[in-house]
């Protein structure tokens, strides 16, 4: 339950009462159009790509496209995501280790696919460790891949490691039922495509047997708006303006709903809330996955 308003909260509520007064309460990936996709097999969703579906929203890639320039500035509007990744790799750390690893995929490598790379924050520093093979990076957006391509080619150490496709999810080939990779992981994507339970089901299927998939999003709450929208967008301006739109937030509940209620074959759910404070960073706060920013991870099980 989020904390009790204070008085400055107090006053607040009426603005934010105002912008969801016309929001249903849950939103796709919960909804009654979730029904229609609940009979489908994954794989099926992803074998044969429609070439005219996508859950991409046009207004997200233009957002992104006019940030593309400052990407990699650790001062810049992608601050917040740098100070991020250290806690990204810390938790598929812990998934990976919180059941047995196999010694082929210890010896062998592991294989990454980043849906919605943008450019390239994750998938570069993935690239670098010496645990990793490959890495594959995603993303809709060509002028944030050009960025992220321009960056790569920098360290030579990333050659025949990191390749980067300008493609979203609907349109990549999906593997073979017993391959795919490792960790699948889409950071700060959830709450900006438009369909989030079929944007997940084209996911799935690139985790092979006992990889993990792995995301960060935001919980839908007063609190979130609070913070996300009103503070960091239009207060403090550590966000840019329009980054979020808080109708489109997924709770924990319902990706563990989407993942272990109504789609078979995937199990060992972990959470970890995160919270940033600014001057110091992102600090992961028990229970915090109830109010803002959280990571989520399931596992693909092995037959």
């Amino acid at each position: 339950m989020p904390p009790r308003p204070t008085p400055l909260l107090r006053r607040l509520r009426p603005q934010f009462q105002a912008q969801v007064r016309h929001q249903i309460p849950r939103i796709a990936i919960s909804s009654n159009r979730q029904a229609s996709l609940s009979t489908s097999s994954s794989s099926s969703l992803n074998s044969n790509p429609d070439p005219t579906f996508t859950t991409v929203s046009p207004d997200e890639v233009s957002h992104f496209n006019a940030l593309a320039s400052s990407w990699w500035d650790p001062q810049g509007p992608s601050r917040i995501l740098h100070l991020m990744n250290p806690l990204r790799h810390d938790f598929i750390r812990d998934c990976r280790f919180s059941v047995p690893v196999s010694p082929v995929s210890t010896t062998a490598g592991l294989t990454y696919l980043d849906i919605g790379c943008g450019g390239g924050i994750f998938a570069e520093s993935a690239a670098r460790l010496r645990s990793t093979k490959s890495v594959t990076a995603i993303d809709p957006s060509p002028e944030v891949l050009t960025i992220a391509k321009a960056h790569a080619r920098r360290d030579p150490a990333l050659r025949g490691k990191l390749e980067y496709l300008n493609t979203p999810v609907e349109q990549l080939p999906a593997p073979a039922p017993q391959e795919g990779y490792d960790v699948v992981s889409i950071f700060e994507v959830l709450e900006h495509v438009s369909n989030p339970a079929q944007f997940l089901d084209r996911c799935m299927p690139f985790v092979k047997p006992g990889g993990w998939l792995v995301m960060s999003t935001i919980a839908r709450t007063w609190m979130s708006w609070f913070t996300t929208n009103l503070m960091a967008e239009d207060v403090l301006g550590i966000v840019p303006k329009g980054t979020h739109d808080w109708r489109k937030y997924v709770n924990e509940d319902e990706l563990r709903g989407h993942f272990l209620g109504k789609r078979d074959g995937w199990g060992e759910a972990r959470c970890m809330g995160v919270i940033y404070v600014p001057g110091i960073g992102w600090r992961e706060v028990r229970g915090s996955e109830k109010v803002g920013n959280y990571f989520f991870a399931v596992r693909r099980l092995e037959n």
